[in-house]
């Protein structure tokens, strides 16, 4: 699209006095981690606006309304397009395609008195119309380059749309599944979860923050977010400093460190003071400890929940968030909140509460990432009407959702090889989501198009042809209780109802199971009984699908279980009874496609879980790296042993431990070797492995790698990942497997917060999940 805009005379000479001393490099590089003040490369143009700016104008440059998604033409008549005139609006959230935000826009530039552009949001967090497995799956794919290029693929189509910001990526380290928004999340590791942060921002920013096909990325929620006591969404956070430091901040400092243009400020508090309003957070450690030199924004009405937390009132928790380090306040100006910036801040500054330096500050933080995005240069860059014809939900795109749906799946049981299936005789497809195609992209997924997605009655349709027969019966509802049914299929993802009784359905089921050779049941969750606001406090399959599961079991047919989750469930009766158990999450818009493919064996499942699924939810927490205690259990059998730290009822082993996956061939490992076993401090140790392929596919492995810091100066855990390779060996054959152990990956922070290695004994563990038993040791010496 040409971009011709005409602008009223007094716009162009306000224009020419702000642009009369630029240059025409609007590039910056996102990587620089000094302050604005340091290094910002549009500090004179950023001054010489705020000297027009009126105390109105500058707080309406932090004030980030949601909009709704504007009907096109309404624009200019809205009401936040009057306060776009007004200049009191830096940016708009959930609004989309490029006719619609340029009609926003030109509103922005042309009619407001200083013609400052717009920066559009929205939560791109899996895929834009492309829609990838939710972050929990996603991370199960183990492979970076992959996960990389999901966010490129979104930043791609999302800014086709035209938008230019997303709020993701979310990296909190949950080790909690009654927390729904661990769906949202990498899991339970800081390594790897620092891993994918720098992916996922790399994948959407890419190099050059002006280009109009990458996005602004937003890492959230910082911080601590996924520590909620309780699994309780929006519930208090309470740690030790040197747990936050050595368990928990390592993603978010990955993700800055990548070169993040902005950061969420999470809702719950650390030490006793909310993330939004606690100035240690985001000032002292992220801009001064961290170098983060971007925007923070607050989450949804963050700075107004701060009064229900009991900081103060509407005036004080806008002073205290402003002073804290907060840049822009996210659907504060709604009408039915009284604490916002632009609503509270004018009369802060002039009862001297706040400052113009610190409002200033804020301002300019706004506006340099508009710089950044190269929306001064040209407001529309992202408004080009025709790349959305070619750029979204593309063919290309679809078939790398397919794969990296297929690559993300975790196999967690295949008795006597029944998968992968033949495509032959007759195949039972049952339970209440193999048709539901409306939840198979999962939680957080705003811009699917829900009904473009492929369910799995769609994916074996089309993969099995006429090939086999398929008979169909959906056996259940999702959960008895019709009321619990209708929150856990929100945001249009209904599963209507069936108007049978229970009896009927199942029956149906068994008529249908009678005819098969083998059973596909599709059971789980449904897509919103996962995610935020979305915590539970049972962590098994709804009653009524378990029911569905023991009357197929009872046919004596082979079961294979699709089991779609947003989190770690309960399945010890699942594991103990069905023969297969291919845990799926949700897939995304190729669901259907990519799990026909690994059914029927044209993709060897290699997801591992990033998150320990537990035997019953009274192990929660439960993770891999756990400190050890002064009374370990002294067996490796689950045996009860009394004045031991273990469970009088059930074994402390979790089900399925992290880094945990099947295939449908085997791996071998053995020649664990260090080629040294002492190094100082300046030293490094290559370790090496054999992996062989034993079995009769080629196929996929995760190796792993972990260490254990036997003597420290504050207790270590007992493994923690150091490292991790994704390689594919074909049948029969052996590699072998290299790493690098260096002192950097020795460090951890100690009682003082000093990142520190110590000398003394450590021990190198590499296997196929964390529970690797292969083992070598040696030493760190000064």
């Amino acid at each position: 699209m040409t971009k011709h805009f005409s602008l009223k005379i007094t716009s162009i000479l306000i224009i020419a006095i702000l642009f009369s001393s630029c240059n025409s490099n609007n590039h910056t590089d996102t990587s620089s981690k000094t302050s604005i003040a340091a290094e910002n490369p549009f500090e004179s143009k950023i001054d010489s606006i705020l000297k027009l700016m009126t105390l109105e104008e500058k707080l309406g440059q932090l004030n980030l309304p949601t909009s709704g998604d504007i009907t096109t033409g309404a624009a200019k008549g809205s009401d936040v397009g009057e306060r776009i005139k007004q200049g009191l609006v830096g940016g708009l959230f959930n609004i989309k395609t490029a006719e619609k935000i340029y009609e926003v826009q030109k509103v922005a530039v042309e009619q407001s008195r200083l013609g400052i552009p717009l920066i559009f949001g929205m939560d791109v967090i899996h895929g834009y119309k492309t829609t990838f497995p939710i972050p929990l799956g996603l991370s199960s794919s183990w492979d970076m380059d992959m996960i990389e290029k999901t966010a490129r693929v979104a930043a791609i189509e999302a800014s086709a749309d035209g938008i230019n910001w997303t709020f993701s990526p979310m990296v909190d380290i949950s080790r909690d599944p009654r927390w729904g928004r661990v769906s949202e999340g990498n899991g339970e590791d800081p390594y790897l979860g620092s891993a994918i942060a720098r992916a996922m921002v790399t994948g959407y920013q890419s190099d050059d923050l002006s280009s109009n096909n990458t996005l602004m990325s937003c890492v959230k929620h910082f911080a601590l977010y996924g520590a909620v006591e309780a699994g309780r969404d929006y519930n208090t956070v309470d740690m030790s400093r040197i747990r936050m430091y050595n368990e928990y901040l390592a993603p978010y400092k990955a993700a800055i460190d990548a070169g993040v243009g902005s950061v969420m400020a999470s809702f719950n508090e650390v030490d006793g003071v909310p993330a939004t309003g606690n100035k240690w957070l985001l000032t002292d450690l992220l801009r001064n400890d961290w170098g983060f030199n971007g925007f923070v924004v607050t989450d949804y009405t963050g700075i107004y929940e701060m009064i229900a937390h009991g900081v103060g009132d509407k005036y004080a928790v806008s002073e205290q968030a402003l002073k804290a380090g907060v840049d822009m306040d996210m659907a504060g100006d709604s009408p039915s909140i009284p604490a916002a910036f632009v609503k509270t801040l004018k009369a802060s500054y002039e009862n001297g509460k706040v400052t113009m330096d610190e409002i200033d500050t804020a301002v300019k933080r706004m506006l340099t990432a508009k710089y950044q995005l190269g929306l001064f240069d040209d407001p529309y860059r992202y408004c080009d009407f025709d790349r959305a014809k070619t750029e979204i939900f593309t063919p290309e795109h679809k078939a790398f959702a397919r794969k990296v749906s297929a690559e993300s799946m975790v196999l967690l049981k295949n008795e006597e090889q029944l998968l992968p299936l033949k495509k032959s005789g007759t195949i039972a497809l049952i339970g209440p989501l193999a048709k539901a195609t409306n939840n198979m992209a999962g939680t957080w997924s705003v811009a699917t198009d829900q009904e473009q997605s492929n369910s799995v009655f769609d994916g074996l349709t089309e993969v099995i042809g006429d090939k086999a027969t398929m008979l169909y019966a959906k056996g259940s509802n999702v959960d008895y209780d019709l009321e619990l049914e209708q929150r856990a299929t929100m945001f249009g993802k209904d599963i209507p109802r069936d108007g049978r009784t229970d009896k009927q359905l199942l029956d149906e089921a068994l008529q249908i199971a009678a005819k098969s050779d083998v059973i596909v049941a599709t059971l789980g969750e449904s897509a919103e009984l996962s995610g935020e606001s979305s915590s539970r406090t049972d962590l098994g399959i709804p009653q009524v699908q378990k029911d569905l599961l023991n009357a197929l079991l009872k046919t004596g047919k082979p079961v294979v279980l699709v089991l779609f989750t947003g989190r770690p469930l309960v399945l010890v009766e699942e594991n103990e009874n069905v023969p297969a158990i291919l845990n799926a999450w949700f897939p995304g818009s190729e669901a259907g496609l990519a799990i026909s493919d690994v059914l029927f064996g044209a993709v060897n499942p290699s997801g591992k879980l990033t998150a320990t699924f537990p035997r019953n939810v009274g192990q929660v927490p439960l993770f891999y790296n756990h400190k050890n205690t002064g009374r370990p259990l002294g067996n490796t059998e689950g045996k009860f042993e009394k004045f031991k730290s273990n469970y009088i009822d059930v074994r402390n082993e979790p089900l399925y431990p992290f880094g945990y996956g099947l295939s449908y061939t085997t791996f071998d490992y053995a020649n664990l070797k260090l080629d040294k076993t002492s190094i100082n401090m300046d030293g490094e140790i290559n370790v090496s492995v054999d992996v062989t392929n034993s079995g009769d596919y080629d196929g996929k492995e995760v190796v792993q790698l972990y260490i254990r810091d036997l003597v420290g100066s504050v207790t270590r855990p007992v493994r923690e990942l150091k490292g991790f390779q994704k390689v594919l060996i074909k049948k029969g054959e052996t590699q072998t497997i290299t790493f690098k152990i260096s002192v950097e990956d020795l460090n951890f922070y100690n009682s003082d917060l000093d990142y520190v290695a110590e000398p003394g004994q450590f021990q190198v563990f590499v296997g196929t999940n964390s529970d690797a038993k292969l083992m070598q040791a040696f030493e760190l010496t000064k």
